[in-house]
């Protein structure tokens, strides 16, 4: 699926979606809208297999015409794949043609949401320069976090922490795991860890796929009130340049983040109430990452009142 520099990755705007849709406390009229932008999503991409398993489960009305229409265009679209890597095997051989057309398979699977990660693979081994074996990874934590399965997250992670750095790699994408590992350690409740790769990667961010900036920070700040001692949190967070550029287009994180660190505990305690309440327009817990982890985390945080030193 194409992504245009700066935008998040549309599988995993669809993603959020879902998530809202399921969630109880978001309102029937939204749902309403949410529903509608889902299933336009899932047709355009064919997403066949995604579509059965909603059907199935209620979320969205059953309608086999429009799921049969999926499951032609996708043969048709492999077969056509198929028939270009057949061509380039015959024709041309181990060649960079024959790389970008089992490429496209791939990415033809991950656009309709299917885990074919044997396609991966087979890309891989035909696959030269070490970056592009790192962009194909890149791929797999995308879909990792669209379906969160940590599973699936956790073996391409260490595969890049480990055999393709030894190989070589560049700094951005060096920069760009970071970011990644820190959603995965954020997700799986090591804060402490998720912060200090959040702050490390914080003056290089480029990783728009996954979200934004200001979610970027919002996450960055978060993780490090519950991580950092007090000197650090002054050093690396409340001080930051690159935080405070953007920490006041967050609602009541400013308060909530300058009011502990002041130990003005009025403020901080009301800027807590104001900020589990209402961040990205809602609450906390409406944010796929956290929500798991929301009475946790809130209680992650009342800790670190009384023992930041």
């Amino acid at each position: 699926m194409e992504v245009q520099e700066g935008a998040q990755q549309p599988h995993l705007v669809l993603a959020y979606k879902l998530f809202l849709l399921s969630h109880p406390d978001v309102d029937d009229i939204e749902k309403v809208r949410l529903r509608d932008e889902v299933v336009d999503a899932v047709k355009i991409h064919d997403m066949a297999s995604l579509f059965e398993s909603l059907s199935a489960s209620s979320v969205l009305g059953i309608d086999a015409a429009v799921l049969d229409s999926m499951r032609t265009r996708i043969e048709d679209e492999i077969k056509k794949l198929d028939d270009k890597i057949a061509d380039a095997e015959e024709n041309l051989g181990e060649s960079e043609i024959l790389r970008e057309a089992h490429l496209a398979k791939s990415l033809f699977f991950i656009r309709i949401g299917d885990k074919v990660l044997i396609q991966l693979k087979i890309t891989e081994g035909k696959t030269v320069a070490v970056g592009q074996k790192m962009d194909l990874v890149f791929h797999t934590l995308q879909l990792g976090f669209f379906y969160m399965d940590f599973n699936l997250i956790s073996s391409p992670l260490t595969k890049l922490r480990s055999k393709l750095f030894e190989e070589g790699g560049d700094w951005e994408r060096k920069n760009r795991l970071k970011v990644y590992e820190g959603l995965y350690c954020m997700s799986t409740r090591n804060f402490k860890k998720a912060a200090n790769l959040f702050l490390d990667s914080i003056s290089t961010f480029t990783t728009y796929e996954l979200f934004s900036y200001d979610t970027f920070v919002f996450y960055t700040v978060l993780t490090s009130i519950i991580s950092l001692d007090r000197v650090s949190l002054k050093q690396k967070v409340v001080d930051a340049p690159e935080i405070l550029t953007v920490i006041g287009k967050i609602p009541h994180l400013s308060e909530f983040l300058n009011s502990l660190y002041d130990c003005q505990y009025k403020s901080f305690f009301s800027a807590f109430c104001k900020w589990t309440k209402f961040w990205n327009n809602g609450q906390i817990k409406l944010d796929r990452y956290l929500q798991p982890h929301f009475g946790i985390t809130c209680g992650k945080f009342a800790d670190s009142l009384f023992s930041v030193p």
